[in-house]
């Protein structure tokens, strides 16, 4: 019987109140003051305490969808899936880079990353003159960024989102990020990518869902205008949106695909984890669109699908057959989306609303993100901490591969035809993805 399967809730919750009542009934006959009434009191109260926990503890997993198997649980699920490819467009047009003048990057300092993992993990503090806001973040830079030989290179960049309210140490420690994308440039599976590591709550506590709040914080231009311009400004990274992508698990994987749905011009690419599909509104959010039902509508993606031009980006989705409950509205915002917009999938058999989910699927939809994105020539104007520094490794062979497949994906199937990333062609990745919706009960509360 599943985890989640309403008769083992039911028979839980059944237990729980026979519990409830056996010990209603034997507490007059365990009053006594000797060690053997005494035991009898304790065993029948941890008995009933345990059911109960049980119970409300299924009844809660089934709800937020926490996990979605027995091995879920355990953490022995090792199952994965490959990643289906739609029809996609191989020349996807560029998009002019954000106006505006640039905020500031303010370095706080290196962070340790794990022994054999080449780059540099740097916490910054990331400032937006258009926005006003100002949040901490974590900045990954591939060893090849400290290569004497790509001195005079610039990258691409994804901005990878944690849920709400996350912590943006959460995707160093748990999701492993900057891990996964050194070992992914090293084997040539994607292109030397910097990486700026963030939670979606840059005002916190409020959850902004990522949007221009009516007299509020004005969150969707920190992330879509000021967070790129003051990237660009302080390392070299490029600024149009071919050369930037968008990643996040739950709220983040919302925040990613409304974020490139509505500002094509900013990013080019995104990948939602187990995300929906429509702003939550509740207590953590507050009013977020000021009575505008127009304001409503254009966040919610299904609508913007059904209603609006559908933008040119690229989109890959994941979701679970089996313990996660945006499986069917995955499936209809897929069936929604047409050209221009290109769309990719990873459905696991199974798999709930957490992080031994999504580590499943990370190594295989980080490089396709990082192989969507073209990598930029030239210099920006201020190279910032882009200056070379003394400790520069060589480039190996397979380093090299890795700088060569840095320009856009190639078709390498349809949708009917599976596709795993990691056993495509160095140099042509396959397309965007599936979807998932629904708020998953705010379950990505960490």
């Amino acid at each position: 019987m599943g985890i989640t399967a309403g008769k083992l809730q039911l028979l839980f919750g059944l237990l729980a109140l026979v519990a409830l009542a056996v010990s209603i009934w034997a507490w007059p006959l365990l009053s006594g003051r000797n060690w053997k009434a005494v035991l009898g009191r304790a065993g029948v109260l941890l008995g009933n305490q345990i059911l109960t926990l049980v119970a409300l503890g299924l009844v809660v997993n089934a709800y937020f969808g926490f996990y979605g198997s027995w091995s879920d649980l355990l953490g022995t699920d090792g199952g994965t899936a490959p990643i289906v490819v739609g029809d996609e467009n191989p020349d996807p047009g560029r998009s002019p880079a954000a106006a505006g003048r640039p905020g500031r990057v303010t370095d706080e300092g290196q962070v340790a990353l794990p022994p054999g993992v080449g780059g540099r993990l740097e916490q910054v503090v990331i400032s937006g003159t258009a926005s006003g806001i100002s949040s901490t973040a974590y900045v990954y830079l591939p060893r090849q960024y400290f290569d004497k030989r790509h001195a005079d290179r610039r990258f691409p960049a994804i901005l990878a989102l944690t849920g709400y309210p996350g912590d943006a140490r959460n995707l160093i420690t748990r999701l492993n990020l900057p891990v996964v994308a050194a070992k992914a440039i090293d084997a040539g599976q994607m292109p030397p990518t910097v990486m700026v590591l963030m939670r979606p709550t840059v005002v916190p506590p409020r959850d902004t869902e990522c949007m221009d709040v009516p007299g509020g914080p004005q969150v969707e231009t920190y992330f879509t205008r000021d967070l790129r311009a003051s990237m660009a400004a302080s390392y070299r990274v490029g600024l149009d949106a071919q050369n930037w992508g968008v990643f996040g698990g739950s709220t983040g994987g919302y925040c990613a695909l409304k974020m490139s749905m509505r500002h094509p011009e900013s990013f080019s690419a995104a990948v939602s984890l187990s995300g929906y599909y429509r702003s939550a509104v509740d207590m953590t959010t507050g009013d977020l669109f000021g009575g505008d039902s127009r304001l409503r509508d254009e966040n919610d993606l299904m609508w913007r699908l059904r209603n609006l031009p559908v933008p040119p980006v690229s989109v890959l989705v994941t979701s679970s057959r089996r313990g996660e409950k945006d499986y069917d509205e995955t499936r209809r915002f897929l069936a929604l989306a047409k050209e221009p917009m290109r769309t990719a999938s990873m459905i696991l058999p199974s798999g709930g609303h957490n992080f031994n989910t999504w580590n499943r699927e990370i190594p295989q939809v980080l490089p396709w993100l990082g192989r969507q994105l073209h990598s930029p020539s030239g210099l920006p104007p201020d190279r910032g901490h882009g200056a070379p520094d003394q400790a520069a490794q060589p480039a190996g062979p397979t380093a090299r591969a890795a700088d060569r497949a840095g320009r856009p994906a190639q078709p390498t199937g349809r949708a009917d035809r599976p596709t795993d990333l990691l056993t495509g062609p160095a140099d042509g990745l396959p397309g965007p993805a599936d979807r998932l919706t629904g708020r998953q009960g705010r379950a990505d509360r960490e």
